[in-house]
């Protein structure tokens, strides 16, 4: 794959962003834009890594960096291995407050000027867009395909917590008027959606008339696919894999 960092507009300032296309792509290809949101980590090797294989299906994927209101992204990253609990306790406990002022406004304006951001880019084909997100990505990957439902064609969501809330912004309330297939694989063992909210989360998705489907992968954790912490679970993760180039394939062709 060929992957590079660039810079991107976002709503009131630039950010960086990862570009990932397939080797194999020639001149003057046109290919399908893909968005990837990440979890609160953000944009690191890890996610790199995801992008390129999930471009090696003959897409053209932008990760941007969400948190630029904090700095780069070596700026927002852990300083030390998360698969230390120590680790994990430090950064998550910083990280977390500052992530959760993203909320369903104060982000949309940024969602809007990435998914731009993508479509500019040179070989992106115009027509659908894909979307996933991972853990709070996958909110945000909601947000955007209501907020542009005429260009994003799929939405990917995994090990996505918080998706129903007393809050007015929760997820589940703004479903309607999304025209994109959700494909939602929760974690099995996943304190931030506990199996309560995975039923009131799919029934929203029904009364909102959201072609989706939402299953849950048996014994996995939240935050199963991400290699770089204690929670990956290898069956889960490559389960997430085929069942999104799948999603892509269908909905995203031309």
């Amino acid at each position: 794959m060929t992957g590079e960092t660039i810079t991107i507009a976002a709503a009131d300032e630039d950010t960086d962003a990862y570009v990932a296309r397939p080797d194999s792509s020639s001149p003057g290809t046109l290919l399908p834009g893909v968005l990837l949101l990440t979890d609160v980590i953000g944009l690191r090797p890890r996610i790199e890594a995801m992008a390129d294989r999930i471009a090696s299906w003959g897409y053209v994927v932008l990760v941007p960096h969400l948190f630029h209101r904090f700095g780069s992204p070596s700026d927002w990253a852990p300083t030390e291995d998360l698969l230390l609990p120590e680790a994990r306790a430090a950064f998550f406990g910083s990280a977390i407050p500052r992530a959760r002022t993203l909320t369903l406004d104060a982000v949309r304006p940024d969602l809007v000027a990435y998914l731009d951001a993508l479509c500019s880019l040179p070989g992106v084909a115009p027509g659908p867009i894909g979307v996933t997100g991972y853990c709070m990505g996958g909110r945000l990957a909601l947000n955007i395909a209501a907020a542009r439902p005429d260009d994003v064609a799929a939405v990917g969501m995994f090990h996505t917590g918080e998706l129903v809330t007393d809050d007015h912004d929760s997820p589940h309330l703004h479903l309607v008027g999304i025209n994109a297939f959700v494909l939602a694989i929760h974690a099995d063992r996943d304190r931030s959606l506990p199996a309560v909210a995975v039923a009131q989360f799919e029934h929203a998705l029904i009364g909102g008339g959201v072609a989706h489907s939402a299953t849950v992968y048996p014994g996995a954790p939240h935050g199963y696919t991400m290699s770089d912490l204690a929670a990956y679970h290898h069956e889960a993760c490559e389960h997430h894999f085929a069942e999104l180039e799948a999603l892509f394939g269908r909905t995203l062709s031309e």
